[in-house]
């Protein structure tokens, strides 16, 4: 083989498949190159006539210059000797940032500051010495022409006569700034929240594991908290994904701030972990908790939009809540569901009571997949009227009458149908029950039917109540279908047209819980709602607080100029009904007018026994 394709050879097996230079291999291959060249130097000689010998030479120091003047990583060579520069290629004068005219045949010490020249020299005479090559990887760049911010990979050899005596000490430096960044990079990444760059899940579990292996050998105690930002999904939703990701790295940045010293990371969504520092006592715990609270509760200002967005805080104590990692977040989880489930914007410690309430929670859950089974669920009717009285229609309202539990709240077992997609199935039969119901009564009142978000996200509305309508002979135009603004946050627009659609078939629609929401007021500009329902916290205040009967003389005047009718629910007192016939409110519901029950109840008001009955 000659040495043309021996050089050629050398190079592509020095090169891997992505490109890169094996700085070994090159080194070893640089090696070969300059003893390669001395022995076929002298095996030619022999072999040759004198100048077809000379010529050969030529023409292999030609192609070697050629070889090494192109790597693109730093090569440089030395007499082994004196110590002086005698070769360095294109990319060196890169990486010294320096013409090789000011480097050739010059040492060290006439070239680099003291104390670069000193550890250079310590290099050489080491290798010169032992004969044995240096590799250096990763290291700090001492000197170069983009200073001491780089990192480089390294590596000098001796290279001897043919009689063993050092000769020439050759070196290659490759530049891996780039490529350790971008390892480095990817390594945050991988234990980084990409929007608020604090710690992830992963990151917290392996802190969280080694804490309590610390905590058992050494018999320490620490905190764990599990937060999750109360109505920031409405505020994501309704103000849109780059306002909600602002006010998302705006609260990571408070709770850091706020909780230096403790290991803080956001786990998915709006949820948070702390792990507190061993041994904090348990009153600091409890207070870092509730200023947690009492910072982010405060308003946010984000790009001018004011979000009140809270915090509720779960804790669970090592080891008093749980010895493994399972346990203590599992209990610290349960005290956070308690602090939601009593008004959001609390703190609460895991308490062995939680835990039952948990298992409890998930068996309801259980047991509700086979309410609709065995009959267990119940449609009662409770009367809507208008303000004078006159009976015009009844609201459906779901109940469930579990076999050991009894009668179970309404505001209990509907959320838990939404999170598990029961509630699309549970709601066509309380749809098709009430259409049903009201086709038989002889008086054409109407029915009013609340619709989850869930049943407009999942499965296909439109069809199953048309198909009900068919099957229950309800004409559409008594159906009246209640909605929330959850409705239409998310995707506004698919749920806008199916709200069309819905109103093409004849039914009505009413907007429940008007004035509770973010955008009640701009939804009534994209909808024609048939009716408002003014929610019964506003109605209940009525007489205690000013604020509430403003916000519902608001209300009404709000409809009143839109010319669409409104309905105030939770009415119970006869001062709350004058109220509002004074203010000039359509239609009432409530207590005052009639509690929710069977229909049997009512059967004189749909007339099968009367026709006509007034509230009073």
């Amino acid at each position: 083989m000659s040495l043309h394709r021996l050089y050629a050879e050398q190079l592509r097996c020095a090169t891997d498949t992505t490109g890169q230079v094996d700085l070994g291999k090159l080194g070893e291959l640089v090696s070969a190159a300059y003893e390669t060249r001395e022995c076929q130097r002298i095996t030619d000689w022999h072999a040759q006539a004198p100048g077809e010998a000379e010529q050969d030479l030529l023409g292999t120091r030609e192609f070697l210059d050629t070889i090494i003047e192109n790597i693109p990583i730093a090569v440089f060579a030395k007499c082994a000797k004196s110590s002086r520069y005698i070769l360095l290629n294109q990319a060196g004068e890169d990486y010294y940032g320096m013409p090789r005219e000011q480097m050739l045949g010059r040492t060290s010490e006439e070239i680099f500051p003291a104390d670069v020249a000193r550890a250079v020299n310590e290099q050489d005479r080491r290798v010169v010495a032992t004969g044995m090559p240096m590799f250096l990887e990763e290291h700090l760049l001492e000197v170069g022409v983009k200073g001491r911010d780089r990192v480089v990979n390294s590596r000098k050899m001796l290279i001897t006569d043919g009689d063993g005596n050092p000769q020439y000490l050759v070196g290659v430096i490759e530049d891996v700034t780039e490529r350790v960044t971008t390892r480095q990079r990817i390594s945050h990444l991988a234990h980084h929240d990409v929007l608020t760059d604090l710690p992830n899940r992963s990151a917290f579990n392996a802190a969280l594991g080694e804490r309590l292996e610390r905590a058992q050998e050494a018999a320490t105690s620490f905190a764990v908290l599990s937060l999750d930002l109360d109505r920031f999904k409405e505020v994501n939703d309704v103000f849109g994904h780059p306002v909600g990701d602002m006010l998302m790295r705006a609260a990571a940045d408070r709770l850091a701030t706020e909780a230096e010293g403790a290991f803080v990371a956001r786990v998915g969504g709006d949820e948070f972990m702390v792990l507190m520092p061993e041994n904090t006592r348990r009153e600091d715990v409890l207070a870092l908790a509730e200023r947690l609270v009492e910072m982010i509760g405060k308003e946010l200002e984000v790009d001018d939009y004011l979000s009140n967005v809270g915090l509720s805080v779960g804790i669970a104590f090592y080891p008093d809540d749980g010895m493994n990692a399972a346990t203590l977040l599992a209990n610290a989880d349960s005290a956070l569901y308690r602090a939601k489930r009593e008004g959001r914007g609390r703190v609460r410690c895991f308490v062995s009571e939680m835990d039952q309430e948990l298992r409890d929670r998930r068996l309801l859950q259980h047991d509700l997949r086979q309410a609709l089974e065995q009959n267990q669920l119940l449609v009662h009717f409770q009367p809507q009227a208008r303000v004078d009285g006159e009976v015009i229609g009844f609201e459906a309202l779901l109940r469930w009458n579990h076999p050991t539990r009894g009668f179970v709240p309404p505001d209990q077992f509907i959320p838990l149908a939404e999170e598990n997609g029961l509630i699309v199935q549970i709601g066509e039969w309380t749809l098709r029950e009430a259409c049903r119901e009201a086709a038989s009564w002889p008086r054409p009142l109407q029915v009013a039917v609340n619709l989850s978000p869930v049943q407009f996200q999942a499965g296909d509305l439109e069809r199953s109540i048309h198909q009900i309508l068919l099957e229950t002979g309800l004409a559409p135009t008594r159906l009246e279908v209640e909605i929330t603004e959850g409705v239409l946050i998310g995707d506004f627009t698919r749920a806008l047209n199916l709200l069309r659609r819905l109103k093409a078939l004849g039914l009505r629609i009413a907007m429940d819980d008007f004035g509770t929401g973010y955008s009640s007021l701009s939804y009534l500009q994209s909808f024609p709602f048939d009716k408002i329902k003014i929610d019964r916290s506003f109605i209940s205040n009525l007489e205690a607080t000013p604020q509430s009967a403003e916000i519902v003389r608001a209300v009404l005047s709000l409809a009143h100029a839109l010319n669409i009718p409104v309905i105030a629910e939770g009415v119970e007192t006869e001062a709350q009904r004058t109220f509002l016939a004074r203010e000039a409110c359509e239609e009432i519901q409530g207590y005052l007018v009639g509690r929710p029950d069977l229909i049997e109840r009512y059967l004189d008001l749909v007339g099968v026994t009367v026709q006509r009955r007034l509230y009073a």
